[in-house]
């Protein structure tokens, strides 16, 4: 990727040069990443493309532009452009429920401390896109119905099963709670995953191919890393006792190098920082790209609007627990974080931008107010180690001149 000179669209070359040296300095230096990548783009324009450190540190390889991350989570957005591609074409209707096309999700019960109780309404297709579902991760929490994710095996599923079986399994366990009443993040995206393959006819690594990334020209994108990619590849690390890194994933040696069974719409890709610019600036076009539209103009809009049945943010919502957002001033979309109100988020932005990021520190936001796209890509488990992301926004905003 080059890069054009800032001035040109509204930014100051001297104030995006702060970004690097600081995560440089504060975190790659000091030994809290491996390495790290940002990336900011206005009016079309990429004006910040900086990396530091290592994808690799065990054999010494540099981080550079084509290294190729996992996305995790960053995978969801994708997942969910591709079901409201189906919505545009009549597949479905958001208030749709999902038993309608996934029955082993018929007659679902509610957990409560007395034990489960039939649900007084099903899942809907708008609840799995918004994360209202009543579904959970049964790795990240510690409610009752997380311990039956865990003793049925849903993780391991994902790992080692497919798709349809762990709907099968899901099927047969109750939901956190009623659905649309309360926002959790989940395996939602997920079952997306499984109604696109439903509604399309198609495995979801075929269509994501020939409908998303064929079309945008993501090359770099997939469910598993290529041979040839191989040795671009990132090794993936967790905070060791000590305050440094502890590999968790040696790229040599990945799960990613082979085709998986379970194809996760929630976090399964693995891709570079070109790529997902490339389906960023898709979505900041509102649909297109290069004379190429994925998404019409409506959907895209509509897509990026608060969803959420309160009205309000995801603090609204419930008791806040782990996810890839904070909760103040924070909405949600079909299949984004929403910014309502700056203030209230504690951080710089606009009202309307919408992103999300992945487990391993991955992050991505959309401004349309702005015209404006930030990226920080590394590879550090989990995300909620550092304040890499809030720190990457606020010293984007700062570049701004006009």
């Amino acid at each position: 990727m080059e890069t054009e000179d800032p001035a040109s669209v509204g930014m100051a070359s001297g104030r995006l040069d702060l970004i690097q040296p600081h995560f440089r300095s504060q975190y790659v230096e000091t030994g809290k990443l491996p390495g790290v990548l940002t990336l900011v783009a206005r009016r079309g324009q990429v004006v910040h493309l900086e990396m530091s450190g290592q994808r690799d540190v065990e054999r010494g390889q540099p981080l550079t532009a084509d290294t190729v991350f996992r996305l995790y989570s960053m995978t969801k957005p994708v997942t969910s452009v591709a079901l409201m591609q189906l919505y545009e074409e009549g597949r479905f209707q958001l208030d749709d429920p999902v038993s309608k096309f996934l029955p082993e999700l018929d007659g679902l019960s509610v957990w409560t401390p007395d034990g489960p109780i039939p649900a007084a309404g099903p899942i809907t297709v708008q609840h799995l896109l918004t994360h209202t579902s009543g579904l959970t991760y049964g790795f990240l929490f510690e409610s009752e119905v997380d311990a039956l994710y865990r003793k049925e095996g849903v993780g391991e599923l994902q790992v080692t099963g497919d798709l349809p079986s762990m709907i099968t399994k899901l099927g047969g366990l109750p939901l956190l709670f009623e659905p649309g009443t309360r926002w959790n993040y989940s395996v939602s995206t997920d079952v997306c995953g499984r109604l696109v393959e439903v509604l399309s006819g198609q495995t979801l690594d075929d269509y994501f191919s020939s409908r998303i990334f064929g079309p945008l020209g993501m090359t770099e994108t997939g469910f598993h890393v290529r041979a040839e990619q191989a040795d671009r590849f990132a090794a993936c690390y967790t905070p060791s006792p000590d305050g440094g890194l502890h590999l968790i994933d040696d790229p040599a040696s990945s799960p990613y190098l082979a085709p998986p069974s379970f194809l996760s719409g929630g976090g399964g890709l693995v891709g570079t920082a070109s790529d997902y610019l490339r389906f960023c600036t898709m979505l900041l076009n509102r649909g297109s790209l290069d004379g190429v539209r994925i998404l019409g103009r409506k959907t895209v809009e509509y897509m990026s609007s608060n969803h959420l049945p309160t009205g309000g943010d995801l603090t609204s919502m419930g008791r806040p627990v782990f996810t890839e957002t904070s909760y103040d001033g924070i909405g949600f979309g079909l299949g984004f974080s929403v910014m309502l109100d700056p203030a209230r988020a504690h951080v710089m932005g606009s009202p309307g931008e919408f992103a999300w990021g992945g487990a391993a520190s991955t992050m991505f936001w959309i401004d349309p107010a702005e015209e404006l796209i930030g990226m920080l890509l590394t590879q550090l488990v989990p995300s909620s180690t550092y304040p890499l992301r809030r720190q990457m926004r606020v010293m984007t905003y700062q570049a701004l001149t006009d």
